[in-house]
């Protein structure tokens, strides 16, 4: 099977390692970013373009999803298959002919960050059985997590994402600000951060929830309410306030 990459970026590096490690044969890299092209091309030893789009069996693009039903128009004929990435898009998004369908990888990419890909979430949507099993037994190859996903779950699986990684590693951020704030080296709040992490792999996170909040410790709230400001206070009391909702405190 023939298979052309679609994108430059950190979802389209991390893919075509994953095939290249695997044994799986990426055609071509097609995008416009030369520069990052050649730099991926020159890694993984894959052909790469920025003016002819190769035929193949399979096209998976790896872009923003505002440029999703844009590049997707570029891929002629009507004997391919063609999958986006998108965890929040329908694969009816695509504009062709051929047939669609998606291809998610349920994680964060970063291109200076390597990943165990055997451990990343697949999941795969096709428009007939024979695509699906077609794409279920790629991701397979990658990935010991593969599932069938429907645009209506998928929507849900990319808000749950959401919640428990962006939104978190904005928390991060806003943490570091207090603490760079204060000359504390961050560094000194991974084990505690760890340890939270880890700590959800064996406990429900509802039973794990500790602190001031989940103890109802007014003093110590209002302390740190006096301690913030701005969008950094909202955050304190939007969260504080969720979690006594959670435990009707």
């Amino acid at each position: 099977m023939q298979i052309v990459i679609i994108g430059s970026g950190n979802v389209a590096y991390h893919l075509a390692k994953a095939f290249t490690l695997k044994g799986i044969p990426v055609t071509q890299l097609f995008g416009r970013n030369e520069k990052e092209l050649s730099k991926i091309s020159e890694e993984l030893n894959i052909p790469y373009s920025t003016a002819h789009l190769e035929k193949a069996d399979l096209y998976i693009i790896c872009v923003s999803d505002h440029s999703v039903e844009e590049v997707s128009k570029i891929i002629p004929g009507k004997n391919c298959l063609v999958a986006h990435t998108s965890g929040s898009l329908p694969k009816e998004v695509l504009a062709g002919e051929y047939r669609k369908s998606s291809f998610y990888p349920l994680q964060t990419f970063s291109k200076s960050k390597e990943l165990e890909y055997e451990k990343i979430p697949f999941f795969v949507e096709a428009e007939n059985d024979e695509d699906q099993k077609l794409l279920l037994d790629l991701a397979s190859k990658i990935s010991g997590r593969v599932m069938e996903s429907t645009h209506e779950k998928r929507k849900y699986i990319h808000l749950t994402a959401v919640f428990a990684c962006n939104f978190v590693n904005h928390l991060f951020s806003r943490a570091k600000e207090i603490s760079d704030s204060q000359g504390i080296p961050f560094d000194y709040f991974l084990p505690l951060i760890d340890e939270t992490v880890q700590k959800i792999h064996t406990i429900e996170p509802k039973e794990a929830q500790t602190g001031p909040a989940v103890r109802n410790d007014v003093r110590i709230l209002q302390l740190h309410e006096q301690l913030l400001k701005d969008e950094s206070l909202d955050i304190y009391k939007t969260m504080n306030h969720s979690i006594q909702k959670m435990y009707e405190l």
